[in-house]
């Protein structure tokens, strides 16, 4: 008796639904919905799933497998879901709007995952160079989270089909059960994608918009749900505000990494131009005698060996340059084998 009791009560209460209620679960709804779109058209534009960790796919479909799960098998949700048969359309629909969120959540994570299997390195061609690494996860690994998420979507479905036959009245236990795997999972979720991040130092193929929107809409879907279900639906908004955590902190990363990459590098001083520089002109060093054209030292013509006034002053120059080393006192001028200086000793 408490149980029909019970149905007719919430059945009562889905007949006059708050008018703030449906506007806010209709909102995040649609918001959910767009939040995914730019995620999806980010892969299939850039031709590759690169930048996203497998296992953040693989925690996050499996999380997402348990939650619609859990909403499915909890008491409230049964209760809505008889009660369609005594409601009017419109009522039922707003009655089954929390299921919807979260099955719409679960449909857009899958095809995530469709896409990372379809364009696992498919082709790398439009990924920039700066940002391919060699350590890239393998096809195995790819095939091997599409089965596990398949394995766990079944093994679900079958063991929440014998509760509901064999063993309805444990069916809260096994919801609670979901609900708390849904939510570890979630708490997870995004470590291996903060990691590959942080090891990548870029976004990849990673959608910065999908985390703008989901961050502060899942705080907003977890109030939603805590407003339907109240305390007693602990595993099913907390999922969302778990999620909504570390998603936060993802995008803060994924925001600071994309910025260093868009900022200008600090310029580097150009070196001036030899144009710029003043003209030095270095001294030619011949060696002598190299040829019959080649000046001696202390040549007393240069001007027949240069043909060029630069050619005649390097000439000059050289032998300035030598004069100045010059050990042997009979060559160098003014020594005692210069005639001017002899003539003037013999005078004195």
């Amino acid at each position: 008796m408490d149980f029909v009791f019970d149905d007719r009560t919430r059945c009562d209460e889905l007949r006059e639904p708050g008018v703030v209620s449906i506007i806010l679960s209709l909102i995040i709804l649609i918001g959910l919905l767009i939040s995914y779109l730019p995620q999806h058209y980010r892969i299939i534009s850039r031709g590759t799933s690169e930048g996203i960790s497998p296992y953040f796919v693989l925690l996050g479909v499996t999380s997402a497998t348990s939650g619609f799960a859990n909403i499915l098998t909890l008491p409230q949700s049964r209760q809505d879901v008889g009660c369609c048969k005594e409601l009017d359309t419109f009522h039922c629909m707003a009655g089954l709007l929390g299921i919807a969120q979260l099955g719409v959540q679960w449909i857009c994570f899958s095809f995530i995952l469709i896409l990372f299997l379809v364009f696992f390195r498919h082709d790398d061609t439009a990924v920039p160079e700066v940002e391919l690494q060699d350590d890239q996860p393998q096809w195995q690994t790819a095939l091997t989270v599409g089965s596990l998420c398949i394995v766990h979507g079944l093994v679900v479905i079958i063991i929440s089909a014998i509760f509901a036959t064999i063993f309805p009245q444990h069916l809260s236990i096994w919801a609670n059960a979901l609900g708390l795997m849904a939510a570890i999972l979630a708490a997870i979720q995004y470590l291996p994608q903060i990691y590959t991040t942080y090891h990548l130092k870029h976004v990849g193929s990673l959608s910065i918009p999908m985390m703008c929107i989901q961050t502060p809409g899942g705080f907003l879907f977890a109030f939603s749900l805590w407003t339907r279900l109240g305390w007693s639906g602990w595993s099913s908004w907390g999922i969302f505000l778990l999620t909504a955590l570390m998603q936060g902190i993802l995008l803060s990363m994924a925001i600071w990494y994309e910025l260093k990459r868009r900022a200008p590098e600090a310029p580097v001083p150009a070196s001036p131009k030899p144009d710029s520089l003043p003209s030095r002109r270095r001294p030619i060093v011949l060696p002598s005698r190299l040829d019959d054209n080649t000046p001696s030292r202390y040549s007393a013509h240069p001007e027949h060996y240069g043909t060029t006034p630069d050619e005649i002053s390097d000439i000059i120059e050289r032998q300035d340059g030598d004069a100045a080393t010059e050990t042997q006192p009979l060559l160098r001028p003014g020594g005692i084998g210069d005639p001017r200086r002899n003539r003037k000793q013999r005078r004195g």
